[in-house]
């Protein structure tokens, strides 16, 4: 069906500067997507929130840039469902006088705002806000009204939530409506609805005797959400693999498979993982939120010198750029924040990555692909041919990467990647024992990253420590230091009942000098690197730790954890 644009919206895009070519294409475009503004914003022609306000001033109806969250009527919601608001892109805000006041996106979907004049028996007053802030909206509202909103699914009643959709496999079915997998289907959907929801990164479902565990990993640590009984999870592990597109028949020997959705506006990578065990197939889901915005280097949790020096080497011309850690521990955070902080349409960036976790825009990314021998090393020396300015490997795992990636560096090229090494001073005796020579390493590497994530405590419970608490002194926080130091509290709902909310990272830098140099040629230990570095003056993972103690934000007991095996 051709996308009709009232000419006064036409006029007003030509008044303010649209080619009108752009305007024809979006037309076309927006024929089939049904999304005139995006097509627009698509071609750099106008920016989605210039296209709302100019619908707005045309209309003569109020733009607002943001809503207020607070002041909706939660009442309001109950006619309609979170499907509804989306796909006609309105929300309803409140009643007053018998006057219904609603934000929209789109304010031309008069059949819409219709339905609510019915619905409502009220006249309506539209506001117009741009889509993100009208999504960020919807899902808000719907979350208050509702713990796992059966809305997302399209307002079906019976899910209302994850204990309900687990009772409702036990339900006697009619013989009449019978449909075994429905209730199935509808609890997963619902798992990924509430993993997403809580913020999780993995979803565990997990074959015993007697039940299967279902648990989310949070900021982290693993927490279990439910125990349906042993005889569904086959059926539950069928449906994953269904979704990710597996062999469903196969149920001995390990796959991968991946998911792609929606959730509530947000679109979500999922990477499935199975391996067969004694009680059946365990399932791992990893969530990634493709929608989310990356965040910079000095949102992760750099800080002082740390964040000075790592943005002094990310515009270095060539060497090499290290970030250690163990898994999870957000290394690839850190390399997508310094690749989007440098990023410019006058360099060539290039990255090769096992999977590529978010796109970056105007950054040519490689999947790893090991049954075409698609390596990090094959790909490296393809990119190599590519003319690149700065390459990122995301991850050093053998001699030949390794080698590779020194040579790129030696000949100009600026490169990122990760190690596994417990702390920054590790990294160096790792590439040694790879056989990559001494020589090599001092005249390509120029910095070497460590990091940790630990968790931050939940503003909402918890408690202050007393200075002279026994715990601090095991960081070397004494009744003298300044800081206000927190710890956890008995837990409440915004963090069920962990105490913490939400992650930062510490991290310590290691600056490759003369001196580092030096320790390199004589192939010196990690031990002996670190002393000299400490006596310099350099934070280590502990010191930035007790300094978010001594702010309040995280506690001893975290980053005890955290860095139990590094020892300053």
């Amino acid at each position: 069906m051709p996308f009709e644009l009232p000419r006064y919206l036409e006029e007003g895009l030509l008044a303010a500067g649209v080619d009108p070519s752009a305007i024809t294409d979006a037309k076309r475009k927006a024929s089939e997507s049904g999304d005139f503004g995006a097509q627009l914003d698509a071609a750099g022609a106008m920016s989605r929130q210039d296209w709302t306000r100019l619908m707005a001033e045309r209309l003569g109806l109020d733009f607002c840039e943001h809503l207020d969250l607070a002041a909706i009527d939660g009442k309001l919601l109950e006619p309609l469902n979170m499907l509804y608001c989306r796909r006609n892109r309105l929300l309803p805000l409140s009643i007053e006088n018998g006057r219904l006041r609603v934000a929209t996106a789109d304010p031309l979907r008069e059949a819409a705002l219709g339905d609510l004049r019915a619905i409502y028996d009220a006249e309506v007053d539209p506001m117009v806000v741009e889509i993100s802030e009208l999504s960020r909206g919807i899902n808000s509202a719907f979350d208050a009204v509702t713990d796992v909103s059966s809305r997302l699914m399209g307002g079906l009643e019976g899910e209302s939530s994850l204990q309900a959709q687990a009772a409702e496999l036990n339900e006697a079915p009619d013989l009449l409506e019978s449909d075994d997998e429905a209730p199935i289907i509808r609890l997963i959907n619902t798992l990924i609805f509430q993993a997403a929801k809580d913020g999780a990164s993995d979803i565990h479902v997990e074959p015993f005797e007697n039940r299967s565990s279902v648990r989310f990993r949070v900021d982290g640590l693993l927490r279990e959400v439910l125990a349906p009984p042993a005889r569904f999870h086959a059926a539950l592990a069928s449906r994953v693999k269904v979704m990710a597109g597996m062999n469903i028949a196969e149920r001995r020997l390990p796959q991968d498979g991946g998911i792609r959705t929606r959730v509530a506006g947000r679109e979500l990578d999922i990477r499935v993982s199975t391996v067969p065990t004694s009680f059946g197939e365990r399932v791992v889901m990893r969530l990634l939120d493709r929608s989310s915005t990356l965040m910079g280097l000095g949102e992760i949790g750099l800080a002082g010198q740390d964040l000075e020096g790592m943005r002094r080497l990310i515009r270095q011309s060539h060497g090499i750029v290290l970030v250690t850690g163990p898994t999870g521990s957000g290394k690839t955070t850190t390399l997508y924040a310094a690749l989007s902080e440098i990023n410019s349409a006058d360099k060539n960036i290039i990255t090769i990555e096992d999977p590529v976790e978010y796109q970056l825009r105007g950054i040519g990314q490689i999947q790893v692909n090991p049954k075409i021998d698609l390596s990090f090393a094959s790909g490296l020396r393809s990119v190599l041919r590519q003319d690149p300015d700065i390459i990122m490997v995301g991850e050093i795992r053998d001699g030949e990467t390794a080698r590779i990636a020194v040579q790129a560096a030696l000949t100009g090229h600026l490169v990122f990647s990760t190690l596994h090494t417990n702390d920054s001073f590790s990294a160096i005796t790792r590439l040694l024992d790879m056989g990559i020579e001494p020589f090599l390493i001092s005249s390509s590497l120029i910095g070497v990253a460590a990091q940790r994530l630990v968790r931050l405590l939940c503003p909402q419970c918890s408690e202050e420590l007393p200075p002279d608490h026994p715990s601090l002194a095991e960081l070397g926080i004494g009744p003298s230091d300044a800081g206000s130091p927190r710890g956890p509290g008995p837990g409440c709902e915004a963090c069920h009942s962990s105490g913490y909310r939400g992650r930062s990272a510490i991290s310590e830098l290691l600056l490759i000098d003369d001196r580092i140099r030096s320790h390199i040629m004589n192939r010196s230990d990690a031990a002996t690197i670190r002393d000299t570095c400490t006596r310099r003056g350099m934070r280590g993972l502990r010191s930035h730790g007790a300094a978010l103690v001594r702010a309040g934000k995280t506690s001893v007991a975290e980053i005890a954890r955290t860095t139990s095996e590094d020892v300053e």
